[in-house]
């Protein structure tokens, strides 16, 4: 529909609306108005109207997230159903309930004809399970050092008892938790200040598959997790996670509420985060830990399944660690045939009677039974549903390769993960409903078809889509350097002496300041040594803190450094003088042992493609990008990126990662480079 006031304009009744909305917004919150923000605004009401998919790259300081929040609001009012954001990370998700939607319902609220209503929908294991609390369930504490082991599960009514006392750190925990369930109105870990371990937080909560379900418990009506779903069935909108996502596209459980409209934020994350929601991994412990459960709560015989696990054992001793490319092997196809019939036979035994329907120990234990059961399933069927099977097993640091790898010498696990998503994802998210993907990186140079092709948008069948980049605000050539060190030696085990000299002297052109991302935990340590033998100043490591206490120190003080891997590529938010230099260590390709990276590309080059550049180079594009994004955060931000990866200049597939990258000003003489560094540092001083 076309609004006749628009004029030659043409913009749908929804595309003024949010226009108007976000006019009022950002004066209502002081700030100004950004081209892009505007475009993207436009773009998404206008895909909420015409149904048709939107893929949209925002650069960092677009102000995306109003520009999507303001439409599904505007559409929300109209719907009978909720709209749905999805993000990837917990700090933007929290971001979102806590901060960007406050704000944002503030200034609108007067314009809009109702108050909006707002959910937040988690797994069910993010929620303090009341009916354990009361010893509902048995305690779960496994024994010291055994892995996968339940240990000697008893129900007790105080959990305290199970653990060790109040006394204990652990009973501690348990009590604290215990107070904050009476007091707390959402039952949310993340509420509860200060945390708890781990450890503490299994003994009140309960995964989706031990939960048992809203017919059978007896306090079904007090669960946190059935009012947050209910609150989220009548909420205007529903903020959730890529897994969540996943489970309800692959599984077809209602664990989101009926939607109209999604909008999936940090998108460049969503093949990842889904693939790894519904990936398995079966071991012989877990079966015999799945034995004893079965044995003690539901009094069953279970010799099959532990003989059943002692013939898989010997099946896969010696196995080496990787991709299967045929799956298991006969004799090991067979063990898992075996294990499967056990299965059945025990949770057909274990079905108790009526009077057990609220046996909280028999629902823990028939739900490993069930896991192992769906995992035997799968592996039977792996070629079958082309899912990709390996060995892998606990890994250790090997200094020869500079990264950990696998302990050759602990049992293997059986791994399986679907060889791609698209089919899956097309058929449970994109069929039926409208979908928003936004992130800083979805398009590698204009195209953003990589991106759309491992979602399921392209191919025979695919729904259509559009694509737009609504730019940044950022004036990057201005702002910003990219220097790649085209002098040194092509990267190999560990950090070469020659990058080592490099990295000294930038950090001592730009005097501090420096985010250093690397593409292993060791080689940032190791470089962290390096460097704090040879400069005075200080520098930071990942590990040596949390990660929280790290980024707020080198936030705070402009001369800090500050090292670390993959999760500050794509977690650090510094504006300002602190982070002045982005230095990246390499190109940041899969493991080449990576099996599902192995597997997919393998495929493409099957069907005629080239595996090399549709997965290994399109991830590293992506995550180059992620990290190149660390250094400009503002309009008043400058700096340069430092690449010590001399293939991002002399090998052909250079151009191609280069295209994903803000654009900066390039440059491979270091000299230029270390000029302008110091003279950003002497600016800076004198401000």
């Amino acid at each position: 529909m076309v609004d006749p006031e628009a004029g030659e304009r043409g913009e749908t009744v929804g595309e003024r609306t949010a226009l108007e909305l976000l006019d009022k917004a950002v004066a209502g919150m002081g700030g100004q108005n950004r081209t892009g923000q505007h475009q993207m605004a436009r773009q998404v009401a206008r895909a909420i109207e015409t149904g048709e998919h939107l893929l949209v790259q925002a650069g960092t300081g677009t102000g995306k997230s109003l520009a999507y929040l303001i439409p599904l609001i505007a559409h929300a009012m109209e719907s009978n159903k909720p709209t749905l954001v999805s993000t990837a990370t917990l700090a933007l998700q929290t971001q979102i309930v806590g901060r960007d939607l406050p704000r944002l319902l503030e200034t609108i609220n007067p314009e809009l004809e109702r108050p909006v209503s707002i959910a937040l929908v988690k797994g069910r294991a993010n929620y303090v399970c009341r009916h354990k609390l009361e010893g509902g369930f048995p305690s779960e504490e496994p024994a010291e050092g055994q892995l996968f082991s339940l240990g000697e599960d008893t129900s007790v009514p105080h959990l305290a008892a199970a653990i060790g006392g109040p006394a204990s750190q652990l009973g501690k925990e348990v009590l604290r938790l215990r107070e904050w369930a009476g007091k707390t109105a959402t039952g949310d870990r993340d509420e509860l200040m200060p945390g708890v371990t781990d450890r503490a937080w299994r003994q009140v909560s309960v995964t989706s598959m031990e939960c048992l379900g809203a017919q059978k418990c007896p306090m079904a009506e007090e669960c946190f997790s059935e009012l947050a779903r209910h609150r989220a069935a009548e909420s205007d909108v529903v903020v959730t996670n890529h897994a969540m996502l996943a489970v309800s596209a692959f599984e077809g459980l209602a664990v989101l509420p009926e939607y109209d409209v999604v909008v999936v934020d940090e998108a460049h994350e969503l093949q990842d985060r889904v693939t790894g929601a519904v990936s398995g991994q079966l071991s012989v412990a877990m079966i015999h830990a799945a034995a004893s459960s079965a044995r003690k709560h539901t009094a069953i015989t279970v010799d099959a399944l532990n003989a059943v696990a002692d013939r898989l054992e010997l099946a896969i001793i010696g196995a080496p660690s990787g991709l299967l490319p045929n799956g298991l092997n006969d004799e090991q196809l067979d063990c898992v045939d075996q294990l499967r019939e056990a299965c059945r036979a025990a949770l057909s035994d274990s079905k108790g009677d009526s009077s057990n329907a609220v046996d909280g120990g028999r629902q823990l234990a028939r739900s490993r039974l069930m896991l192992i059961l769906e995992l035997c399933e799968r592996l039977l069927a792996a070629r079958e549903n082309r899912e990709v099977v390996w060995f892998s097993r606990n890994s250790t640091f090997d200094p020869q390769q500079g990264y950990t790898a696998p302990d050759e010498d602990s049992p293997a696990l059986i791994n399986i993960a679907p060889l791609s998503v698209a089919g899956r994802l097309r058929e449970g998210l994109f069929a039926g409903h409208t979908v928003v993907l936004t992130s800083a990186t979805l398009a590698i140079g204009s195209a953003f078809e990589a991106t759309a092709g491992g979602l399921g948008l392209t191919g025979q069948g695919a729904p259509s889509w559009t694509g737009v980049d609504v730019g940044s605000p950022f004036d990057y050539p201005k702002q910003g350097m990219l220097y790649v060190a085209k002098h040194l030696p092509k990267p190999g085990r560990g950090t070469s002496p020659e990058a080592l000299d490099e990295l000294e002297e930038l950090i001592k052109a730009s005097h501090g300041g420096a985010l250093c991302l690397f593409s292993s935990r060791r080689a940032a340590e190791d470089a962290a040594e390096a460097m704090r033998s040879r400069l005075d100043m200080d520098i930071l490591c990942q590990g040596e803190s949390t990660m929280a206490a790290l980024v707020r120190q080198f936030a705070e003080e402009e001369d800090t450094c500050l090292f670390g891997t993959m999760s500050l590529w794509q977690g650090v938010d510094v504006p300002g003088g602190s982070c002045r230099l982005v230095v990246i260590d390499r190109i940041p390709f899969p493991r080449p042992d990576d099996p599902l990276m192995t597997a997919r590309s393998r495929a493409v080059a099957q069907a005629g493609g080239n595996g090399f550049m549709a997965v290994s180079a399109t991830h590293a594009a992506i995550r180059l990008a992620q990290g190149a994004g660390r250094l400009i955060r503002s309009t008043g931000d400058k700096g340069v990126v430092a690449v010590l990866d001399s293939r991002l200049s002399t090998e052909r597939y250079g151009n191609f990662l280069r295209a994903a990258l803000p654009p900066f000003w390039p440059t491979t003489d270091r000299s230029v480079v270390r000029g302008a560094l110091e003279r950003l540092y002497a600016d800076s001083a004198k401000a």
